[in-house]
């Protein structure tokens, strides 16, 4: 990167001078002098100058023959042989996309003894399924995983690698975006292919006041993780078509790794897990205290659904934070959507504003929530909750 001053054009007005935040800049027989082991490249001076005098110019990488690059790739998440939910949902977007680019949609899954999950993936419409099986595997690590998917990448140069935005997709691919010098676009909340052949995709921005669109035309993959719950789930292929199961080339040059699995912790829960319920009973700063979320508790418990919560009650540290709601924390799309003494900051709505149906129960009639819920109560909602509760409770036969 370098900064230079055109001798043409300047004519040592001193506007850069002033707008230097650096104070590197000086105005030398009326020309300006850029102290450039002081810059910091801000570019305060080029918008400043009204006579085009300064300029940034920045070294692109070496274009690449970008035509050698050719088909989709959805990440195949899986743990123990389970496969991910958001997985079925990329498959869908996927189809589409390989579809408009007519490419291959193929899945790559990392991992061991991965047979089960091979035959499940064959059920759906993907054109191959890559397995890449190993021991050392068997088990996530953020290092290895982003070695092993960027050397394949290299090697059989998809097109667009796209991967769910969970705790694995969000920790690891960025990972490979880097080892590859490619971008990558961070929960999307929607994909397509444009006029001009890229991979157009959208995610909240500020807050999420605005939906960016964002491309990536100079390098190869275009990558993007995408929330869950965003898209639908494919269905099974009908055709009876089953797709190629191919079986990698293992590498175990790339199994290093700086850290060691001592032994996992799994964390038991007994509320329903808020991603893939139908129903869902959230909490906010209305709630007023913590011990109050034990009515949360129990009306979610009559409806059968899992407990939620806004930002500001986890930041709190009413609710731990897997039961976050919103933009920072999870998206959800369940059936029933009930918000408790939550006013309705965009980030929230970012993440629950596509549910079927939404309750909203507030003292505030002003709410922002009550301009997204299909019914509203205006009222304490500790007052209210425990009504609700015991209606729900007599009509469904409960004690």
């Amino acid at each position: 990167m370098s900064i230079k001053v055109s001798p043409d054009k300047c004519n040592g007005c001193t506007l850069c001078v002033k707008a230097c935040p650096q104070g590197c800049i000086e105005v030398k027989d009326k020309l300006a002098t850029i102290e450039i082991d002081s810059c910091n490249f801000c570019g305060s001076c080029v918008s400043t100058c009204r006579f085009r005098a300064i300029s940034i110019e920045i070294e692109k990488q070496a274009k690449e023959d970008l035509s050698q690059y050719s088909g989709v790739w959805v990440y195949g998440e899986q743990w123990r042989g389970e496969i991910a939910p958001v997985v079925l949902e990329l498959i869908t977007a996927g189809r589409q996309l390989a579809d408009e680019r007519k490419s291959e949609l193929a899945v790559i899954v990392l991992g061991n003894n991965l047979d089960k999950v091979a035959q499940e993936l064959s059920e759906y419409p993907v054109d191959k399924v890559l397995i890449y099986e190993a021991p050392e595997l068997e088990s996530y690590d953020p290092e290895r995983y982003s070695r092993v998917l960027s050397d394949l990448c290299k090697e059989l140069k998809p097109e667009i690698v796209l991967a769910g935005a969970t705790t694995v997709g969000r920790s690891f691919l960025s990972r490979v975006a880097v080892q590859l010098y490619t971008g990558l676009t961070a929960d999307c909340t929607g994909l397509a292919i444009g006029e001009d052949g890229l991979l157009h995709q959208t995610r909240p921005a500020f807050g999420g006041n605005i939906m960016a669109e964002i491309v990536c035309p100079y390098t190869r993959p275009q990558m993007a993780t995408v929330r869950h719950k965003v898209i639908p789930t494919s269905p099974k292929a009908k055709n009876g078509h089953k797709p190629e199961i191919v079986r990698l080339n293992v590498k175990p040059k790339l199994f290093g790794s700086r850290s060691q699995i001592l032994e996992f912790i799994e964390q038991m829960e007994n509320t329903v897990n808020i991603v893939d319920a139908d129903v869902i009973v959230s909490g906010g700063r209305g709630i007023q205290d913590p011990a109050n979320f034990a009515l949360i508790e129990e009306l979610a418990r009559a409806l059968g659904g899992a407990v939620g919560a806004s930002r500001a009650a986890v930041d709190a540290g009413w609710i731990p934070y897997s039961h976050q709601v919103g933009q920072t924390g999870k998206t959800v799309c369940p059936k029933l959507y009930v918000a408790c003494g939550i006013s309705g900051a965009v980030q929230h709505l970012a993440g629950m504003s596509s549910s079927d149906t939404i309750i909203a129960i507030n003292k505030d009639p002003n709410a922002p929530i009550f301009q997204v819920a299909d019914f509203g109560i205006v009222g304490d909602a500790l007052e209210i909750i425990p009504m609700l509760t015991k209606k729900i409770a007599a009509m469904r036969g409960q004690s």
